[in-house]
């Protein structure tokens, strides 16, 4: 494959599914995950909020081995494809597992959580960073990349536009699976993920190549590998970008489900008879905090995803970098209006919520697409390709992110006075206001003002480094993969 050919639309699309099948994990542990173990789960906001900040934080540390792992394997099927042949199964049956609720006391409740939560982790990411570091081996065209990278990300908005739409519904009492109980309910839900993870993961293995191979003559080691990844100044800037990106997205992410439940309520909402609505729900109607919160969380992957799919022609006009410049800049205003909207003003809080979603939604994207510009730029520097290790110190730095603010969120809320299903106090709702609006905010800042000052990686420079690469593997005969 030259570099001005195109990927099969059937190869993009099927790469798009390993993320569905993904985030429908990771969508329910970002948005759900928190208020499970506290009210469903039944163990303190404390204990559940040191648990996650540990075993994420834990957890993270596997990525660099399973990068480096993936990076030596080799066989028929590539270096990467099968980590998701033989990891699907696993996946399924321990997220089955941490969403099951035990009969046990609360020290053995935590135990379980503890062992489960932790394998769920751990086989996750055993396929995730490989089917991530992907990316960077379909195709060398920095432009595909970045289209692949969109239509990975389509896949992701797509799992949590379906978690958000069916997640609270299928677990609740009575709900559409006819659970008697909420835990079954929850177990139940897990049991058709699972389900639908498995058969994304194959389409995935199925329908894909890797083609970009290691220089041939290329020796690696560990120290070899791990310096050229601490010598390599557009990585490093982007992890940085990362880690605080994360904890814009996730201190948000966390605490939404509190803030409908607790601070927004239940609400009467009045809607005219007008075609488009569905007669169910005309006139004025009692919304619960469940019904507004999964409309909250549908509508902003719906919106997110609309934004993923504009991103390639914004940013082939004005550059990724500068794409995720101006997207990040409306997303932060965006995010810290919050702090000044009530829980009756929810025209407002779905309307500014909506302009942060098509903004926000687009930025993991881009920021993928310039992680596999990185792994470009270390084989142009150095001659030598870490791909997996790239892309598993990033999702390292991600879950760093993740497990820092999700511990951190919940000790806040206990430092705060937050108790789990019942009123809560002045303190504990400002603290949900803060953690939905200003904190963020101001880390979307930092996080913006470390790419837009740091980065090096324009387009002109991106394509150099293409031609360059593109020239030096066909004078060493290092041809594209074929199977």
């Amino acid at each position: 494959m030259t570099e001005q050919q195109k990927l099969r639309i059937t190869e993009k699309f099927s790469y798009g599914f390993g993320d569905f099948a993904s985030c429908l994990y990771w969508s329910s542990i970002s948005t759900y995950l928190l208020i499970f173990y506290t009210d469903i789960f039944g163990i303190s906001a404390l204990a559940a909020g040191a648990m996650l900040g540990l075993s994420r934080s834990m957890d993270a540390f596997f990525d660099p081995v399973i990068g480096m792992i993936a990076d030596r394997t080799k066989s028929r099927w590539g270096k990467f494809r099968p980590f998701l042949l033989y990891g699907c199964v696993p996946l399924a049956i321990a997220g089955f597992l941490t969403f099951t609720v035990p009969d046990f006391d609360s020290k053995g409740k935590l135990i379980w959580a503890y062992a489960t939560f932790n394998a769920l982790m751990l086989i996750y990411t055993a396929i995730n960073i490989p089917y991530t570091a992907m990316l960077g081996v379909i195709t060398p065209n920095p432009k595909e990349r970045t289209a692949l990278s969109s239509i990975k990300f389509v896949g992701a908005f797509a799992a949590g536009i379906v978690v958000s739409a069916t997640l609270l519904p299928m677990a609740k009492v009575g709900g559409w699976l006819g659970a008697t109980t909420v835990q079954r309910g929850w177990q139940m839900s897990f049991a058709i993920y699972g389900v639908a993870a498995i058969i994304c993961f194959l389409i995935v293995f199925f329908n894909t190549k890797e083609r970009v191979l290691p220089p041939k003559e290329q020796k690696t080691s560990l120290g070899k590998d791990l310096g050229d990844l601490l010598t390599n100044r557009p990585w490093l800037v982007l992890l940085a970008t990362t880690i605080t990106f994360i904890f814009f997205v996730a201190l948000r992410g966390n605490v939404t489900a509190h803030y409908f439940k607790y601070y927004v309520g239940s609400q009467t909402l009045t809607f005219p008879n007008v075609p488009f609505l569905p007669k169910s729900v005309v006139g004025s109607q009692v919304w619960g905090w469940e019904s507004l919160v999964s409309l909250f969380n549908t509508s902003n992957q719906i919106l997110s995803l609309i934004g993923v799919m504009l991103v390639p022609s914004f940013a082939r006009i004005v550059g990724r970098k500068a794409a995720f410049i101006i997207l990040f800049l409306i997303a932060i205003v965006s995010t810290a209006s919050f702090y000044f909207l009530k829980p009756d003003q929810l025209a407002l809080i779905y309307g500014i919520n909506a302009i942060g979603s098509v903004t926000g939604g687009p930025l993991s994207a881009l920021l993928w697409a310039m992680y596999a510009d990185t792994a470009d730029y270390a084989e142009w520097k150095t001659g030598r390709r870490a791909t997996g290790l790239i892309f598993s110190a990033s999702i390292f730095a991600q879950k760093q992110g993740w497990g820092i603010s999700g511990g951190f969120t919940l000790v806040l809320m206990s430092g705060l006075g937050f108790v789990a299903n019942q009123v809560q106090t002045a303190g504990s709702l400002h603290g949900l206001v803060q953690l939905m609006s200003v904190f963020p905010a101001a880390l979307g800042v930092l996080s913006l003002l470390i790419l837009m000052i740091f980065y090096p990686l324009n387009e002109a420079k991106v394509d150099q480094i293409s031609s360059d690469l593109k020239a030096r593997r066909a004078a060493e005969g290092n041809v594209p993969a074929t199977t």
